[in-house]
């Protein structure tokens, strides 16, 4: 039988899987297609970690690795739903949500003192920031906006900020001293093992890591000077407090998990540097970690005596007084933009910031314009064309803009997302090197204690497979083509060379395809955009992610509602439902008053092409069958408005799901190639159809309560199944459908 796996994850996106997995179950037996699960969840991830501390019956296979294993395969078919890409904060939490549920696993040891605790350390680490994708993404994105998805922005345009003219909302960025300007690169010419070294100023070599590289491997080295870092944040904070706008601090800390808690710690001594100068020792002394936020600094010092902590906090109300403005994530609650890491991640919250009307929420919960700090200049330039063209032409126009979609060079870790484990924050003042096993200096910088120091790269074949797949939509689309690469940085020199030479392999004729800066490459989308044009961008790893929450946030008005295609090289398909960052609100929401305002149109859109996909690579004409008509339904439930409502009492996930159902089975009972399986669907259809009524009032009158269901990182299954199906009328005929 063949098979489709559907990844059981965290947050938003797992509470919808109770729902809707058994209906994608039930009508996928009629193709004799099984759709099985594995759980690739933080949670799930922590249990797999940990087998030796954990009795029998909790154990788990590591479905992450099994999953990586099975993307190698010809047949692999992934459906992967939006996961957490672990902070250590959320990191923390899950393991305290675990030890209360009965499992024993260790806690995180932050300071290790004995190489057991460093084991247990490097195995939570391991788990932490973007741990999943990596190992899943054997092939490159294509990434874009459905049909149905694009006329339902047209006919229903989201709402816009309007921008002025007087705006003075701008980014500010490092331009010096940091990763793109620091960087060295090149290609190696042979198989090889690199060694990662480290030479203090009295002459001590430390090698910190070997690497092995295949030849036509891009190898990158880079770093941040923190000295330059610290002084450019005090003057960017200086700056806002002048200029009256926000200080906001824009990171990727969950996907760069190395890297960008330390910038964020950085931004934090910054803005509150009177309190850590006064009370630096006393907040190390309870354990205060500064790169996971204020919010962990104000939760140690409640150890503090009550005078000792009294003082700490007055200081800070100080610092807030005495300092710029800064950008809310809660206005209400008081939980700013430098409180936690992983609230304020720049692909989600530059575009948001940009749709309206250029401005955050201050502590008083009124929008106000914003300095928007992004401390590395590789892609902070895109932001800027963005604000620079709205304050020059308004706000973008929904009903008529283009479309921005994206192929994105992500394979076998291209790029910086492959940097977590090759990345340092220095010790010691010296020389950083990459050198061959012969002795050989490939890359070189002198460096400072502090400095943070990254070493990544990008294999040929991934390469080669991306300029494949850039041609290929080209031709599929007749738009015009895009690569975002700018001659002037090092490591996108190199990848010029290979597009220019790979394009060779290919029939271009008749294509317009175009190598440019990213900071031209937006100012050329943009005004195609505005013309109502199409431009396919051609992205590294780090612009994929950027680009494909940026432009259809304002396009569509969310970028869970792209079709994520991730082409495997072994033939195989990974289908990505969307992003999940909005996810955590509505776990509050569901957990506040059982309403779940998740939007699943992300898993029926990857749904409808993994069973297209099943259908054409296994010869089975079922499967195909079933993936037309999703998309049919899916089309239907944008035109009659069945998507989930942000308020209480109003359709929900739980009854998007239902109309989904509803349409499908009529879809697949109305159509006329396969007698047999019309004949198989047809009393489904009547069935959901009759109960309409009485299954849609179920699904509004269990809300308006609080919804416990055990945990938020570790649910119980069993209870939140049953908030998930609460009708059982609907739940009745589904499962008799599918026995």
């Amino acid at each position: 039988m063949s098979k489709i796996i559907y990844t059981h994850t965290d947050e938003a996106p797992a509470l919808a899987t109770y729902s809707f997995l058994p209906i994608i179950q039930a009508f996928a037996r009629a193709a004799g297609v099984a759709v099985e699960t594995r759980d690739i969840s933080l949670a799930g991830r922590v249990i797999a970690s940990f087998p030796e501390f954990l009795d029998e019956q909790q154990r788990v296979d590591d479905a992450l690795a099994e999953l990586g294993a099975m993307t190698h395969l010809p047949d692999a078919n992934i459906i992967k739903l939006p996961n957490i890409s672990a902070s250590l904060p959320q990191l923390q939490a899950t393991i305290v949500e675990l030890q209360a549920a009965g499992y024993h696993v260790p806690d995180y040891a932050a300071n290790p003192s004995t190489p057991e605790e460093e084991e247990i350390r490097l195995r939570y680490d391991r788990i932490k920031g973007s741990a999943v994708n990596p190992v899943l993404r054997e092939g490159n994105s294509d990434r874009r906006a459905p049909r149905a998805v694009k006329d339902f922005a047209r006919k229903f345009p989201h709402p816009m900020g309007v921008w002025s003219p007087d705006s003075a909302t701008h980014v500010a960025t490092m331009g010096e001293h940091d990763f793109r300007s620091n960087e060295l690169s090149t290609t190696i010419e042979s198989d090889s093992i690199l060694r990662i070294e480290h030479e203090n100023e009295s002459g001590l070599l430390t090698t910190l890591k070997e690497v092995t590289v295949l030849a036509g491997e891009v190898v990158d080295a880079t770093f941040m000077s923190a000295r330059h870092l610290s002084a450019f944040l005090d003057d960017q904070i200086k700056d806002s407090k002048e200029r009256k706008v926000l200080f906001s601090l824009h990171l990727k800390a969950t996907m760069m998990k190395v890297s960008d808690p330390i910038i964020f710690g950085h931004g934090v001594r910054a803005y509150f540097a009177d309190v850590f100068e006064t009370h630096g020792d006393v907040l190390e002394s309870v354990g205060a970690n500064v790169n996971n936020g204020l919010g962990d600094v104000l939760e140690a010092i409640q150890q503090l005596p009550l005078a000792d902590r009294a003082s700490i906090e007055a200081d800070i109300a100080a610092a807030y007084e005495s300092g710029p403005a800064l950008a809310m994530v809660d206005s209400d609650k008081g939980i700013t933009n430098l409180h936690v890491p992983s609230d304020v991640i720049v692909d989600a919250s530059m575009p948001a910031m940009i749709r309206t009307s250029g401005q955050m929420w201050n502590s008083a919960g009124t929008q106000q314009d914003t300095k928007a700090v992004i401390p590395d200049s590789s892609y902070a330039g895109v932001y800027q064309a963005v604000i620079e063209d709205c304050i020059e032409n308004g706000a973008y126009d929904p009903t008529t803009m283009g479309s921005v979609p994206n192929v994105g060079l992500m394979a076998q870790k291209a790029e910086e997302y492959g940097s977590h484990d090759k990345t340092f924050e220095l010790a010691e003042t010296g020389t950083m090197r990459v050198s061959q096993s012969d002795g050989t200096v490939l890359l070189e910088h002198q460096v400072e204690a502090g400095d943070i120091w990254r070493m990544c790269s990008v294999k040929d074949e991934p390469i080669r497979d991306w300029v494949k797949l850039a041609v290929a939509r080209g031709h599929a689309t007749g738009v015009t083509v895009v690569f975002w690469l700018d001659s002037d940085r090092a490591h996108d020199a190199q990848l010029i060379q290979k597009v220019e030479q790979y394009l060779g392999d290919h029939e271009t004729d008749g294509l317009d395809i175009k190598i440019l800066s990213p900071v031209d490459a937006t100012r050329l989308s943009l005004q195609r955009i505005r013309r109502g044009e199409d431009t396919i961008s051609v992205t590294g790893n780090v612009l994929r992610d950027y680009n494909t929450d940026l432009f259809p946030i304002l396009e569509v008005g969310t970028s869970a509602k792209m079709l994520s295609i991730v082409p495997l090289m072994n033939g195989g398909g990974l289908f990505e439902t969307g992003a999940g960052g909005s996810a955590p609100k509505h776990v509050q929401q569901f957990e506040a008053e059982n309403h779940l305002r998740w939007d699943s149109l992300g898993e029926f859109l990857a749904l409808a092409v993994s069973f297209e996909h099943l259908g054409s690579s296994t010869d089975n004409p079922t499967a195909s069958l079933l993936g037309s008509a999703l998309d049919h339904a899916t089309s239907r439930l944008l035109d009659e408005g069945k998507s989930p409502s942000r308020k209480v009492s109003e359709l929900d996930n739980r009854g998007s799901h239902f109309y989904v159902a509803l349409w499908w089975a009529e879809a697949m009972a109305n159509q006329s190639e396969d007698g047999e399986l019309a004949a198989l669907f047809a009393p489904l259809a009547t069935a959901l159809a009759n109960a309409e009524g009485t299954i849609i009032q179920d699904l509004i009158d269990c809300q308006g309560m609080p919804m416990d269901i055990g945990g938020y990182y570790f649910p119980n299954s069993a209870a939140a199944s049953q908030a998930m199906r609460p009708s059982e009328t609907f739940n009745s005929i589904i499962d008799q459908f599918a026995s």
